[in-house]
């Protein structure tokens, strides 16, 4: 009985190769936006401009000594005032946000350079800066992602990164990998860290440690990303075939392949 074959790079029609290839790089520059869209959302939330497990901790689980306003003035919103107006507000908020204060030290600086987004006619899921109890809601203190955002963010990452490693890894199956397991691996690796990463997002918030499972997820997705990106398109352009696939017209069986 013959065994399913899979067909090496090199030997797919021109037409295939190239399209191939410009899906890889399309998902190329998108995967590295992605990551540089990370690093914004949440480096820097800890006072250090550099990414960390205490960054994730309290993206996901909050901050018992901050502010959802000081964390968001660290990080991504760090470039939306000058240094020293940003300073203004993290003494107000280190003094426990005196309503007393709001008129006189807050609201001409948020008028002036956060009210044109911040407001319900602009961004309806951006906090209201247009009045003093709008923005009391991010002077309490940081609890992180609510369940409810949690749940979103979630199904979209899941079914996103499920497609792209799909694809990915389908075309990654005509490189030709030994040992069989390292190819086996770089193609299973992403979807079980996948599972892991979203389930660590739940995870920080019963215990902070879990931060540390999203960051090594991520890495190990990255790489995985990495490995079958540059394999492939090597493999398609440059790499001169073992005499095993030569002589088999770039066929071998699926199994070991």
């Amino acid at each position: 009985m013959s065994k399913a074959r899979y067909v090496h790079f090199k030997f797919l029609p021109m037409s295939l190769r190239v399209l191939f290839t410009m899906v890889l790089l399309v998902f190329g520059t998108g995967y590295l936006m992605a990551m540089i869209q990370v690093w914004e959302s949440h480096a820097g939330k800890d006072g250090n401009p550099m990414l960390s497990g205490k960054d994730l901790m309290i993206s996901y689980s909050g901050n018992p000594e901050g502010t959802r306003m000081e964390s968001a003035l660290r990080s991504s919103m760090a470039d939306m005032l000058p240094d020293e107006k940003r300073q203004v507000i993290f003494e107000w908020l280190h003094n426990k946000a005196p309503a007393e204060e709001f008129e006189e030290k807050i609201n001409p600086i948020l008028q002036e350079h956060c009210v044109a987004c911040h407001n319900p006619g602009a961004n309806p899921h951006l906090p209201d800066f247009t009045s003093a109890d709008g923005v009391s809601k991010v002077t309490a203190q940081d609890e992180g992602m609510n369940l409810h955002t949690l749940v979103r963010v979630s199904h979209i990452h899941l079914f996103s990164i499920t497609f792209i490693f799909f694809i990915v890894g389908f075309i990654f199956t005509h490189a030709y990998v030994r040992p069989t397991w390292l190819k086996c691996a770089l193609i299973a690796a992403p979807f079980v860290v996948l599972i892991t990463d979203v389930a660590s997002w739940y995870l920080t918030k019963v215990w902070t440690g879990f931060a540390w499972v999203v960051i090594l997820s991520g890495a190990i997705m990255g790489l995985s990303f990495a490995a079958m990106w540059f394999i492939s398109m090597y493999q398609m352009w440059f790499f001169k075939v073992p005499a095993e696939l030569e002589d088999n017209e770039g066929k071998l069986p699926s199994l070991g392949s």
